[in-house]
């Protein structure tokens, strides 16, 4: 073994084990934020982010976390499952009651195991409210009791959305102002606050934003409007082929439940009604589809923490992350 043979080695040796110390002491806890519209090229670039930094993927998609729905919300498949451990896919029944709250609690919660093993964790996912409960936090409200729930569903089903809109405008005028009163869950839950509680829905609305101990780096996804359409009608064609329709008449007994009430379900419950042809019906999954795609990026746009790229820069990304990681 010659000398100069000897000192390369005892380089390779100081360079790793410096290498080791900047990395497990030096860069702060990281949370990789992916996300970007649906259909944009999340799922596959999540998993080549989580290889190359060895960690897993925490999912920001508010129905992947139902089991049964699996084709109709993209849901990791198996083999990806294998390939990188995923959080919150398939933990929920469809009559189950879950909210942003919840998932911002046991999202902070599972990092703080997640962090004493891992410096970096990937989270992904084009639920907006989701991403901002664990990046931003949301407002301390309180939980509804059943009984109330149970009340206002029950009204909202005899008396209809525009009653409750009215006495919404009476109850809180300020939230009735801005608030989507074509969405029923909103405004149901903004009644349910303030029946529980006595008080307005806005005064438990503070918009804080919560300190968190980790680094955020968020990275956005986007293409070319017709390319990214082009996509989302393709990927509907697919998820057609791979059986939504049964997927869907698998759950129909369910419809009527939040859960259900997403694009790809209930287009096709409109089929099974009887009010819509199925080509009528898939047409439609991929109109609202697009629809929603642009109100994600409406939503992702006013972030101004969000570098974008297109999801075939990887490279670009992965120097991009590794650069904010060592600030």
């Amino acid at each position: 073994m010659n000398e100069e043979f000897i000192h390369k080695l005892q380089f390779f040796i100081l360079y790793s084990l410096f290498s080791f110390l900047i990395l497990h002491f030096f860069i702060p806890l990281t949370l990789i934020v992916l996300i970007g519209p649906t259909g944009v090229g999340k799922t596959e670039l999540s998993l080549r982010l989580a290889e190359a930094f060895n960690t897993c993927i925490i999912s920001a998609d508010s129905r992947q976390l139902y089991a049964d729905l699996k084709i109709g919300t993209a849901a990791p498949t198996e083999e990806q499952l294998q390939r990188v451990k995923h959080y919150f896919v398939g933990t929920l029944g469809l009559t189950d009651y879950y909210s942003a709250a919840q998932y911002e609690a046991e999202v902070i919660k599972l990092l703080e195991t997640l962090f004493k093993e891992k410096d970096t964790v990937v989270l992904t996912g084009g639920s907006m409210m989701y991403v901002d409960a664990v990046c931003k936090g949301i407002d301390d409200i309180p939980t509804v009791d059943s009984e109330t729930r149970s009340l206002m569903l029950r009204r909202y089903e005899e008396e209809g959305l525009e009653r409750l809109c009215d006495e919404l405008r009476l109850l809180d005028p300020e939230y009735y102002q801005i608030v989507d009163r074509k969405n029923p869950k909103r405004v149901i839950h903004a009644l349910e606050i303030c029946y529980m509680t006595g008080k307005t829905y806005t005064s438990f609305r503070t918009r804080q934003t919560k300190q968190r101990p980790f680094r955020i780096v968020k990275v956005g996804l986007t293409r070319d409007r017709e390319e990214l359409y082009d996509r989302i009608n393709r990927r509907v064609d697919q998820m057609m082929a791979d059986g939504l329709l049964e997927e869907a008449r698998s759950v129909y007994a369910h419809k009527d439940y939040n859960s259900l009430n997403t694009v790809g379900y209930k287009e096709l419950f409109k089929y099974l009604d009887g009010e819509w042809t199925l080509d009528f019906a898939v047409e439609k999954i991929k109109q609202n589809s697009r629809i929603y795609s642009r109100k994600q990026m409406t939503w992702f746009k006013r972030d101004t923490d969000i570098r974008w790229f297109h999801p075939e820069q990887e490279t670009e990304i992965l120097a991009y992350l590794r650069s904010q990681m060592m600030k």
